[in-house]
């Protein structure tokens, strides 16, 4: 799953260009969904995981259940509640009709991680994956947008999908105007099944249910938005450089100094937004800072053995890295890293995405193994890599 591409499976370039942010793409059959999840991982979560709502929740006809309809309260010895599945009384749950949600179960699943991990290195942006299990005709969100776009993958059974359209492009969780009612008919009706890829725009209405005699077990994966309001924080930070914008507005001056501070900051920023490779940093800053699930090497808290055997891998599928003529510029996981161009070579495999032995990285290198894991030594102590024997 590590070298899937999510962007290829939808189309490649075409899609990048054409529909991406713009409209739905459907494409059966698109990956191979064997090993990425299946109902045993998902038993096996549920029951190790103190899942507190809203984590973990049930939902009908558009209404989240109450929690007590299939969870028994318990209270610890430290005075704390927390809520125990009672697997007989989700079961009855499910079977009235109620779809089953748990979010962010990357962080509970590494193949499910690698799947994000895969479109956050084709799409450059965080992303989430959300679980969703159904067993009946009944919808259990109703029609509803989401504001972000989505990926949707298919792993058991078949999910009907039809797709409204939208009623306000690119609707904001914060907005300053309502999209309005749903449009009443749909552009689309789809019935995803296993392998099959669905790509749904943000603000793009629709309405999902298991209506084809089968249950059904997805994930849809959710893309962190950009737009042009934070890159206008991002450029705000950039432009703390000059006094003029750190300086204290004049709130209380006259209308003419009031005036020309204003032409002041102005001029600041226009001279940041005529850059034409002002997207293009923005994108790198973006990446660079991205933290992405990190994860400690334990046991070795003191510094990594001499040991071929150990494997590493970057905790972040955005690393940035930039090879100049005396250095290598690594940004990864809010931190940057400078080594010597013969570090290209190790670097580049783990920032493709790839596990890799820290022997095969000391052969791929031409190093000595105490110089790669010197490197890796690095790379673990500013959070951008992780090691172990079992990666």
């Amino acid at each position: 799953m590590t070298h899937t591409s999510i962007a290829a499976c939808l189309g490649g370039e075409e899609f990048l260009a054409q529909a991406l942010h713009r409209e739905h793409r459907h494409v059966p059959g698109a990956l191979d969904v064997a090993g990425i999840m299946t109902w045993d991982d998902l038993n096996q979560i549920l029951a190790a995981h103190r899942l507190e709502p809203p984590r973990m929740r049930l939902s009908r006809d558009g209404e989240t259940l109450l929690v007590g309809g299939y969870t028994t309260p318990v209270a610890t010895r430290r005075h704390t509640v927390w809520h125990r599945l009672h697997p007989a009384e989700l079961h009855a749950r499910l079977k009235e009709g109620a779809s089953l949600a748990l979010d962010s179960v990357d962080e509970l699943h590494p193949p499910l991680a690698r799947l994000c991990e895969a479109i956050e290195r084709d799409l450059r942006t965080r992303v989430q994956a959300n679980l969703y299990a159904s067993w009946t005709s009944t919808e259990g969100f109703g029609v509803h947008w989401d504001d972000h776009d989505t990926v949707v993958v298919q792993l058991e059974g078949a999910k009907r999908w039809r797709i409204y359209g939208t009623t306000r492009p690119f609707p904001l969780y914060r907005d300053i105007e309502d999209p309005g009612e749903a449009p009443t008919e749909p552009v689309a009706d789809l019935v995803l099944w296993p392998g099959d890829v669905l790509y749904v725009p943000r603000g793009v209405w629709h309405a999902v249910s298991a209506d084809q005699g089968t249950r059904s077990l997805h994930v849809t994966c959710g893309l962190q938005t950009h737009t042009a309001t934070d890159l206008m924080a991002w450029v705000s930070e950039q432009l703390l450089t000059h006094e003029d914008w750190r300086r204290d507005l004049p709130l209380l001056a006259a209308p003419d100094v009031q005036a020309d501070a204003v032409d002041g900051m102005r001029k600041r920023l226009a001279e940041l937004l005529d850059d034409p490779g002002l997207l293009a940093r923005y994108r790198a800053a973006m990446d660079g800072q991205a933290v992405g699930r990190m994860v400690p090497s334990l046991p070795y808290i003191d510094g990594i053995p001499v040991d071929g055997g150990l494997r590493v891998r970057l905790t972040t599928a955005r690393a940035v890295l930039e090879v100049g003529e005396d250095t290598v510029t690594l940004s990864a996981a809010g931190s940057t890293f400078e080594f010597a161009p013969a570090a290209e070579a190790v670097l580049r495999p783990l920032v493709d995405g790839r596990t890799v032995d820290l022997a095969a990285l000391a052969d791929a290198a031409g190093l000595a193994l105490e110089d790669v894991v010197g490197l890796v030594q690095e790379l673990v102590a500013g959070q951008a890599a992780t090691v172990g024997s079992l990666l």
